[in-house]
């Protein structure tokens, strides 16, 4: 009997750890009163797509069950407590345009894929981005001077 209430007293204190850590990870966002905002709100957007490498590519998807590229940047904005549109287009369409010496954290990357724009990463600094690429693949850190993603590089953008 002893022994049973040692492991359930230890399972209790592994469900409580998983408990902060998870509200750590989503910046508090729900014990907040108000949402995020400016620099920060990227940041912890960045920091929440970063956590989502090896999660699987699926086209549509925007959960941690499977993601497509502008699933995983709406999904790590609502996390961070600020709503985006859930397309690339319609992200493309609502985020200001940033110029490349200025980007922080947080910022959407925009790129041309088949020549049209059809791509969008998370900035996370120092030159790196955060993305789902595409079926078959998980979420992944790339740097953006490599050479496929410099020449597809499109613009930069900021809610």
């Amino acid at each position: 009997m002893r022994i049973l209430g040692v492991m359930i007293a230890q399972h209790a204190h592994r469900i409580r750890c998983a408990a902060a850590i998870l509200l750590a990870a989503l910046g508090l966002a729900a014990c907040s009163s108000t949402p995020a905002t400016g620099n920060h709100a990227g940041a912890t957007a960045a920091s929440i797509a970063k956590g989502q490498v090896g999660v699987p590519y699926r086209y549509g998807g925007n959960t941690p069950a499977g993601f497509d590229c502008s699933g995983l940047v709406q999904y790590s904005y609502a996390a961070a407590g600020i709503a985006i549109p859930r397309t690339t287009s319609g992200q493309w369409a609502t985020m200001s345009p940033v110029d490349r010496s200025d980007m922080r954290a947080g910022d959407l990357l925009f790129f041309e894929i088949s020549g049209k724009m059809s791509h969008v990463g998370l900035y996370l600094g120092n030159g790196r981005f955060v993305h789902a690429t595409s079926s078959g693949r998980t979420v992944s850190i790339e740097s953006l001077g490599s050479g496929f993603y410099r020449k597809a590089f499109i613009r930069a953008g900021r809610p």
